[in-house]
């Protein structure tokens, strides 16, 4: 870890526990700061440990008059939107507000190799990852995909790499932060409630480069208007990646190759993990994992044998010739869509839960490939109804993830796909989509 003394003796706030904001006061205390936690929550189980380093944690509401002890720095969970009164008011007087990915950036010995995008980032971050590590890069992960970056930097070494999955709510809340790589997948519509419009969170997004310099690298979308128009913006040395047919900069795909700088790479037949989305997600890692020194060929092998990412198009098990995959992380219709295209068809869909509103008519040119359709949670009326203007007839209702597996394996045919693809937040039944996921798989090994 860096020696950096920039918060000795000062005062930081830290907002929201959980496991950034933990780790968060943690290090910050370590660096000499005069930290303070508060959590709306009543108790939880990192408070007691917090206190005897000396933090004060305050839990169970927001303080009148927090703001007045003079605070230096907001540190806040990602989750925390800037209308919230503590956090506008912080920024409105002059505070800055950063998540914990900034102190990361700020204490890390390790380069950081940064993943964004609306849709891929997981995937694209555990594709990155193991070719590291098959290529003897000695990697570690972190950030959105479930480890706090800061707790991760601080205990990286120079000789190390760290890439780190990250939100648009985690980049927001940077200033200088300076991947030494950066990927973008892609930038759709999404987290409107929370940025307010599509361009602040195109903006959000953009930090993941804002500040890099031609010593750095920015991998980008380069089919993606919006995605080029931003990386036109930067500083970074660019390398484009597109799936429309061989190209002699960057790193491209037709329908039979990938090819890195317009010579053959490899065959996509070599390629495990199905789907054009997913296709994104291996050009952009591999092009790191490259650009980065990791021999062809453990980025081959890692091609060859990774099967996805738990929750995202995850194949879960064979049962009387139904195949069944648990793609719980896809919360939008995005993610969605880009399942249906990855499987042929015939498809027994299960989707539904939070209801935000968003339409569905990004499902309709796929629909074709869904034979039957269980639909569950708060959607479930509004997908009754998309599903029968689109011609399915068969259409069922479920109580819960459990019931849905029952019904789906019961309407099934020999060669079906089993696909649980929300297309909606979990939060109206389940408490992260990983818990919905979880659920299904237990209910299929169960049948």
């Amino acid at each position: 870890m860096k020696q950096i003394d920039q918060f000795d003796g000062r005062q930081v706030l830290v907002l929201g526990l959980a496991k950034s904001g933990s780790a968060a006061a943690r290090l910050l205390k370590r660096m000499g700061a005069e930290v303070t936690v508060n959590d709306t929550r009543a108790e939880d189980p990192e408070a007691g440990p917090l206190r005897k380093m000396g933090v004060e944690v305050i839990l169970g509401g927001h303080p009148e008059g927090l703001l007045d002890r003079g605070f230096d720095l907001i540190v806040k969970n990602p989750g925390i939107r800037y209308d919230h009164p503590i956090v506008s008011q912080a920024v409105d007087a002059g505070i800055s507000v950063w998540t914990e990915v900034e102190l990361a950036y700020l204490i890390s010995e390790a380069p950081l190799l940064g993943v964004t995008g609306s849709n891929g980032k997981t995937t694209t971050t555990t594709l990155l990852y193991h070719m590291l590590n098959i290529g003897g890069k000695h990697p570690l992960i972190a950030g959105n995909i479930g480890t706090p970056s800061c707790l991760v930097a601080a205990d990286a070494e120079a000789d190390q790499a760290i890439v780190i999955e990250l939100s648009s709510f985690q980049l927001m809340g940077t200033e200088q932060f300076r991947p030494k790589i950066a990927i973008w997948t892609n930038l759709y519509e999404a987290h409107i409630d929370y940025h307010g419009t599509f361009d602040e969170y195109g903006e959000a997004k953009f930090n993941i480069t804002r500040n890099q310099l031609p010593d750095d690298v920015l991998i980008y979308n380069a089919d993606q208007k919006a995605v080029a128009d931003y990386a036109a913006r930067s500083r970074a040395r660019k390398i484009p990646f597109t799936l429309s047919g061989r190209a002699e900069d960057g790193i491209s795909a037709d329908e039979e190759s990938v090819y890195w700088y317009g010579e053959k790479l490899l065959d996509r037949s070599a390629i495990l993990l199905p789907g054009r989305h997913n296709l994104e997600n291996i050009l952009s890692a591999t092009a790191a994992a490259l650009t980065y020194g990791c021999p062809l060929d453990a980025v081959k092998d890692v091609l060859s044998s990774f099967s996805g990412v738990r929750h995202r198009t995850q194949f879960v098990r064979e049962w009387k010739k139904r195949r069944f995959y648990n793609d719980s992380k896809a919360t939008n219709t995005l993610a969605t869509k880009s399942a249906l295209e990855a499987f042929a068809g015939p498809v027994v869909l299960l989707a539904g839960g939070l209801d935000r509103g968003h339409s569905f008519e990004e499902l309709r040119p796929f629909m074709g490939r869904v034979r039957e359709i269980v639909v569950f949670g708060q959607t479930a009326g509004r997908l009754r109804e998309f599903a029968e203007s689109c011609g399915i007839t068969g259409i069922h209702d479920a109580d819960d993830i459990e019931q849905a597996t029952e019904i789906a394996a019961g309407v099934s045919r020999e060669g079906d796909t089993v696909l649980l693809s929300p297309a909606c937040a979990s939060w109206d039944q389940y408490e992260s989509f990983e818990v919905r996921g979880d659920r299904f798989i237990e209910a299929v090994r169960k049948i």
